[in-house]
């Protein structure tokens, strides 16, 4: 005998039947016990009606830590994984493909101009060429219409770490 799981239907229907005072206690009540669920709910609350502004802030915070990236190359590339541990987290609160994919964009750009590139470090390029191909996959989930309009800062990315990094075969990831 085990503790009944519910689903998330079961939880949206009971939702419903509750009147709003207890339901921002329970919401303020799933906020103490995980720290991403108070993120969520601050993001929710304070930056969901204004998402363009929301981008930025996210955009100059993911520059600030790129300003600030370590020289040496296990260092550097942990930091990036904490970079986009922090963008994942964001493109899953604000819920939209095209979001995550302005925000990857921005990371490879600030990728190219600020890492050394002579760097032999495979961890640290292969960061790169993972970023470029889930943002492949997540145009190719797109709308043609709404593609198109990252298509043009998806090629100047790749011209850029073309011309930058050695190692960066861009033809592997052209559309």
């Amino acid at each position: 005998m085990g503790i009944t799981e519910y689903g998330l239907q079961d939880v949206k229907k009971e939702l419903q039947h509750l009147p709003a005072v207890q339901i921002a206690e329970l919401c303020l009540r799933l906020a103490r016990y995980k720290k991403e669920n108070k993120e969520l709910l601050a993001y929710l609350l304070f930056d969901a009606n204004n998402k363009e502004a929301f981008i930025e802030k996210i955009k100059a915070e993911v520059g600030f830590m790129f300003s600030n990236l370590p020289s040496h190359s296990y260092n550097a590339a942990k930091s990036q994984r904490k970079i986009l541990r922090l963008i994942s987290k964001y493109a899953k609160f604000m819920a939209t493909k095209e979001t995550e994919i302005e925000l990857l964009l921005n990371f490879c750009k600030n990728y190219i101009e600020f890492t050394d590139r002579k760097t032999t470090y495979k961890p640290l390029r292969l960061i790169l060429t993972r970023q470029i191909q889930k943002i492949m996959v997540l145009m190719d989930k797109l709308h043609e219409d709404v593609s198109l309009d990252f298509y043009n800062s998806y090629q100047e990315m790749l011209l850029e770490a073309g011309q930058k990094f050695v190692w960066f075969n861009k033809d592997g990831f052209l559309l």
